[in-house]
């Protein structure tokens, strides 16, 4: 499990004095929740990132244990180094929106036919609480020919999950060569 400490001063002196010890700044929130400002050893969080199975992980930050989901990061425009992450807590019970992945399996059709198959959508929105947080979106895109396209309607959903997108938007395509 992911520990990480408390930050006790916020401001840019204590932050960059943390990032040169090798840490990683973050804020954990979610709702009815008050903020924390913690951090964690850099290069473990990215272990933990690597070698995570669910959308949900655990974090143990002063001796408390939350279940959290990455909501943004930003990095280094040069260097692509982590600077700072927010993490969001799922709460089981409450109905909260998430960005889950979408992935896609197989090989198109399409590629064969010169077409070249574009992700419109990296990240849908849902709706749902903590308890049914889908880990991701697993589209299959080997029937698709130069021109198809997967709608977010036609993603099956799992129950108690809704979609928070539009249902005609284009979620992965193929589209043909210039």
């Amino acid at each position: 499990m992911l520990e990480g400490i408390i930050r006790e001063s916020i401001d840019k002196k204590a932050t960059k004095a943390l990032r040169k010890d090798g840490f990683l700044i973050a804020n954990i929130y979610g709702k009815g929740v008050e903020n924390i400002n913690a951090a964690f050893k850099s290069n473990e969080f990215i272990k933990a990132m690597r070698n995570k199975t669910s959308l949900a992980f655990p974090v143990k930050v002063n001796g408390v244990e939350y279940k959290v989901v990455i909501q943004d990061y930003q990095k280094h425009p040069v260097t692509s180094i982590l600077l700072h992450v927010d993490l969001r807590i799922v709460l089981d019970g409450v109905v909260s929106k998430y960005l889950i992945p979408v992935k896609t399996e197989g090989t198109p059709i399409g590629i064969k036919n010169k077409g070249i198959l574009i992700n419109s959508k990296k990240r849908l929105l849902v709706k749902c609480a903590g308890e049914n947080l889908p880990d991701s979106f697993n589209l299959d895109v080997s029937n698709l020919d130069v021109g198809d396209a997967i709608l977010v309607r036609d993603i099956k959903v799992p129950a108690n999950v809704t979609i928070m997108d539009t249902d005609r938007v284009a979620v992965t395509g193929v589209i043909k060569a210039k």
